[in-house]
């Protein structure tokens, strides 16, 4: 029983009136059931998509036994494919040798469909039917991966409603589907898939997937945030000068730039993966682990941002250089295209605990570096008594969340030696090292494993859907009609020289003698001192 609840009863006993009904979210668990006949439909089963992530995440779940025993995996697609022309298929992409991939595909079999006519729906539904029947005391759970483009998701998704909903009654049995981005290109489009698919499945059973959401380090930061007392007096307007949340990539789209260009990295990477990152720094602490409390905050924060102002924004696409070609140069692009392939954004949260923070958000490709992070700058240290300059001595919490997965605290201290004299460590949290032989799983298996758990906290709600598309549709119609320059930067650079300009205007201060990991010969990895397990040191300290 939450303590809020018990507290209520308290109240309630005192003054001789009933005590409430508990609210759903008071006794909320997420678990399967341990004799669950389960099936997980891939729809689009013989694309890119599925055979790269859907499938190996997939045996990933059923190789660290969390699948149940009456798992099996039904690929649906129009290829007319065979089951052992789909496991050919897929074999390359599984992890292991021969008998771990084939004790996997044994567990997969195909059907071959249109999208748009009853005969493959009726097809699939009798492989469920006939699945499910020989199960009758299971409870039986359907999950439907749509690894699909979102142009076919109304008519995928009537085609699954109208023939293959007729589950068994068992208790427990229950039916789910996964989307995958983009949903929609704006807030009109959005809305409009929402509703359509909205009308076929409710709320509670569409699971939209942002792989983001998924990620160790995402999580990690809820965590960290939430459970550690000395970072909430920090974690404000007073003390925080600004936050950065940077994704970026060392190659260009390689010739697959016909999906990429009709989108752009606003919606590919900014709209989604980053805003959700930055619900996740700015959020308020949820009453709960429950998913609707979770997103509840997500949904207050989101809504407090104002549209994107154009001045707040730079854009860019990449050129030739070093060899490579430049955006216009992908055969699959058109030779006049302005469709950015960069963008930095500057967003300001308008309530009481961040406003007038500046929330920079920073993707690209074919960038001089891949990697994915946030960095919190903390205000300069006022009334700043040692040598050297405060404003090039900034506090700063990072959250690297690829490659390398690590969170690091940038912070001044002694170098050692008979002088007073400052440097820049760190205190850190490298995955790599403090945990190692330790695998961090890739974020698709983490969030098909939610989904048939039914725990819906790392996906996306049709309510914080539309807050993010507010927030970018102004912007996104403005970039479309060709509004905003489009600043050229050279492939393998660090992007359009605009974009430093635009994290000055931002107050962001970069450290320029300071790169972590990097340390002197016969120093600690920091670069400051070995503290600990050196002469004289105590390695338990």
């Amino acid at each position: 029983m939450s303590a809020t609840l018990q507290r209520e009863e308290s109240v309630a006993e005192l003054v001789g009136e009933e005590p409430p009904l508990p609210s759903d979210r008071d006794h909320w668990h997420c678990c399967v059931a341990g004799e669950l006949c389960l099936t997980v439909v891939v729809l689009g089963a013989s694309g890119d998509l599925a055979s790269k992530k859907t499938y190996p995440a997939l045996q990933f779940l059923f190789q660290k036994g969390f699948l149940t025993r009456n798992t099996k995996v039904i690929g649906y697609a129009r290829s007319p494919l065979t089951d052992e022309q789909l496991h050919a298929k897929l074999r390359p992409r599984l992890e292991g040798g021969a008998a771990e991939a084939d004790a996997f595909l044994k567990r997969c079999t195909y059907v071959a469909g249109a999208y748009d006519g009853p005969e493959g729906w009726k097809a699939l539904a009798a492989a469920l039917a006939a699945r499910e029947a020989r199960h009758p005391a299971c409870p039986c759970g359907r999950l439907y991966y749509l690894a699909l483009p979102p142009s076919v998701y109304p008519q995928v998704c009537s085609g699954l409603k109208t023939y293959c909903d007729a589950l068994p009654s068992t208790e427990g049995s229950w039916i789910r589907v996964i989307v995958e981005k983009p949903f929609g290109k704006d807030l009109g489009s959005s809305e409009e898939l929402a509703a359509t698919l909205g009308a076929l499945y409710p709320e509670n059973q569409l699971y939209r997937i942002d792989h983001y959401l998924g990620k160790e380090m995402a999580q990690n930061l809820f965590v960290m945030r939430f459970a550690n007392m000395f970072l909430a007096p920090l974690w404000n307007r007073e003390c925080v000068s600004n936050v950065q949340i940077t994704f970026k990539e060392d190659f260009g789209t390689q010739g697959r730039g016909g999906y990429f260009d009709t989108f752009g990295i606003i919606r590919d990477v900014v709209q989604n993966h980053l805003v959700q990152l930055l619900a996740f720094v700015a959020m308020e602490k949820p009453l709960s682990i429950h998913p609707d409390d979770i997103r509840d905050e997500k949904v207050k924060v989101l809504r407090c941002i104002k549209p994107v102002q154009e001045h707040n924004v730079v854009l860019g696409q990449y050129s030739a250089a070093g060899g490579q070609p430049g955006y216009t140069e992908d055969p699959t692009v058109p030779d006049d295209s302005r469709t950015p392939t960069f963008a930095a954004v500057t967003l300001y949260i308008d309530n009481d605990r961040w406003a007038g923070v500046p929330f920079v958000l920073k993707a690209g490709k074919a960038l001089n570096d891949k990697k994915a992070e946030i960095r919190v700058q903390m205000r300069a240290t006022p009334h700043y008594i040692f040598p050297g300059q405060p404003e090039a001595t900034r506090n700063e919490l990072v959250v690297r969340l690829q490659p390398d997965e690590a969170i690091y605290l940038k912070m001044i201290v002694k170098k050692p030696g008979l002088e007073i004299d400052t440097a820049i460590s760190e205190l850190d949290l490298d995955y790599s090292k403090r945990y190692p032989g330790v695998a961090i799983p890739d974020a698709y298996p983490r969030l098909i494993l939610d989904a048939i758990r039914g725990d819906q906290q790392h996906f996306v709600r049709r309510d914080e859907l539309r807050a993010a598309w507010a927030i970018f549709t102004p912007l996104l119609h403005a970039v479309d009609a060709g509004r905003l320059p489009l600043h050229p930067y050279p492939y393998g650079s660090r992007g359009p020289e605009e974009a430093d300009e635009l994290l000055a205007r931002a107050g962001f201060v970069k450290n320029l003698d300071y790169r972590w990991h990097d340390a002197p010969a016969g120093a600690g990895k920091s670069g400051a001192a070995s503290f600990g397990g050196g002469a004289g040191g105590n390695p338990k300290l």
